[in-house]
């Protein structure tokens, strides 16, 4: 198929990582990733001297500065995608410092393929790293490094981008982490599945015990050991539990030294400098889209709104799920995928398989750029399939933000696609009514109780009699709460409630 010379492809992918426990490990920094990261992609698309058409550098933030009140401890450039610019001889108009969320990477290739599609750009590269890892490991030992960078230069900051992602009521009640919320998230959907807590722990590990066996394939994942279902969902010191319904490995791997980047272009430019057409991989469809805050989603065991947006992109492609031969699911906790296996009728264990990379908790969950890894290796696995389609879905926030890329190395006109309407029909779902003085007997929706303090802690969320949700949490200075929480599991039965005088509500028992 003959496709126009505005249409935008992807030309290049690199990845770059280091284990603390490799005999060639050098503690590199991010900036230093980012950049090894973004070499391998220009080597990738087959053609010398494309840094210097680079006009856009976007950059995904570090964990360590996703925040206002955050600080990296060995210091950061002040304009990071410049910093990896200067090292890979690139000289952009144009950087960007990308929102906070894991959906950033599938975001800015949705973004960038409209501009380079309408001409506002010619060559885009997308780039993002974390070290965390080693950062952990030589603070253990007392070490520091320097990694402070003055550059300066254009910098579009568009901010954290974490206005509505979480409400008071909910982190003033001890659900404030993501593994907290998420875990709110996935008992809620044991509720929905009838589920006791051993054959919900089984239901997990399953799902993720194939990601295990992806990573042990994949030379960047920062845990190459295969783990059985069993092996998964059994609570070990090794394996503890962090808040239930998680033991430490079915989440997100924090320690991670990894870089990845991706490279863009449109096929007229790609033509022109000589790049091949085996590198060229076009994006068929995309969707991005924003959830309501938790409290005020109805199903607490779901996020239509992801859901939604993979629709989107699969409709937009001109293609259904059946279509799709190669998938990489956002996998931060296991109710991140099971909620687009629920909503678009996969199976956890489809043949095809649900992660390219290994998934977060195995290959690594690089802060908020993982999906670009998970982008990076699409690409190879669909230039080694020509023809083949694939899906990518990145998840940010508390199931907040969902962006999703539909792939192929099959050329096809692009097709522009607008996300508003589709974000306007989410914006418009009603919430639950609210009952922050509550008090009485409650029917529990979800609960998780946090294991990372001196002693165990819950937090419930319940309706009311009336169907108004009720935010609620154990009493700081009584463990015997929490305890009976760990002893019998909450779900389905009714929580005692009362104010506690200071805006919070406390449950005192259940029946």
């Amino acid at each position: 198929m003959t496709v126009s010379d505005n249409t935008p492809v992807i030309i290049g992918v690199g990845e770059a990582s280091e284990r603390i426990d490799a005999p060639d490990y050098q503690a590199l920094s991010p900036v230093a990733l980012a950049a090894k990261a973004a070499e391998a992609a220009l080597g990738d698309a087959g053609v010398p001297g494309l840094a210097g058409g680079i006009d856009v550098i976007a950059a995904i933030r570090q964990f360590e500065v996703s925040g206002p009140n955050a600080q990296a401890p060995f210091g950061a450039s002040d304009n990071f995608p410049r910093s990896v610019a200067r090292r890979i001889g690139a000289d952009p108009r144009r950087a960007i410092w990308e929102v906070v969320g894991g959906q950033g990477p599938q975001h800015l290739v949705n973004e960038f393929a409209h501009a380079i599609a309408a001409g506002e750009m010619e060559m885009a590269l997308m780039v993002g790293s974390e070290a965390i890892s080693t950062v952990r490991h030589l603070a253990g030992k007392g070490e520091t490094r320097d990694w402070k960078e003055t550059v300066g230069g254009q910098l579009e900051d568009r901010g954290y981008g974490m206005d509505g992602l979480l409400t008071r009521d909910l982190a003033g009640h001890g659900a404030r982490t993501p593994i907290q919320v998420y875990a709110l998230f996935e008992n809620a959907r044991r509720a929905r599945e009838g589920k006791d807590r051993d054959g919900y722990a089984l239901d997990m590990g399953r799902l993720f015990a194939p990601f295990t066996r992806e990573a042990a394939r994949n030379p960047h994942a920062m845990s190459q050991q295969v783990f059985t279902a069993e092996e998964l969902a059994t609570v070990t010191g090794p394996n503890r539990l962090t808040s239930d319904p998680f033991p430490r490995r079915m989440v997100a791997r924090d320690q991670a030294n990894q870089g990845a980047a991706v490279l863009m272009t449109s096929v007229g430019r790609a033509r022109a400098l000589g790049v091949p057409e085996d590198r060229w991989v076009y994006l068929w469809g995309g969707a991005d889209v924003k959830e309501r805050t938790p409290v005020e989603r109805q199903d607490l065991s779901r996020s239509p709104a992801s859901v939604a947006a993979a629709r989107r992109a699969l409709d937009v492609a001109g293609v259904t799920v059946a279509d799709i031969d190669v998938f990489d699911l956002y996998s931060c906790f296991p109710i991140a995928v099971f909620n687009i296996c629920d909503g678009l009728g996969l199976a956890p264990d489809d043949p095809r398989g649900l992660t390219v990379t290994g998934g977060l908790p195995f290959f690594g969950g690089a802060g908020n750029n993982y999906s670009m890894h998970a982008i990076a290796e699409m690409v190879r696995r669909l230039r080694a399939r020509p023809g083949a389609v694939g899906l990518v879905g990145a998840n940010g926030g508390f199931l907040s933000k969902y962006s999703v890329g539909v792939y192929s190395t099959q050329a096809r006109a692009f097709a522009p696609f607008d996300s508003a309407p589709l974000q306007a029909e989410v914006d418009g779902w009603a919430a639950p009514e609210l009952d922050p003085g509550f008090e009485g007997e409650a029917a529990v929706e979800t609960y998780t109780i946090d294991y990372s303090g001196p002693a165990p802690r819950g937090v419930v969320l319940a309706r009311s009699p009336a169907g108004a949700r009720v935010i609620a949490m154990t009493p700081p200075d009584d463990p015997r709460v929490a305890e009976a929480m760990i002893a019998a599991d909450p779900l389905t039965r009714r929580a005692f409630v009362k104010p506690a005088g200071d805006g919070k509500l406390l449950v005192t028992g259940f029946s």
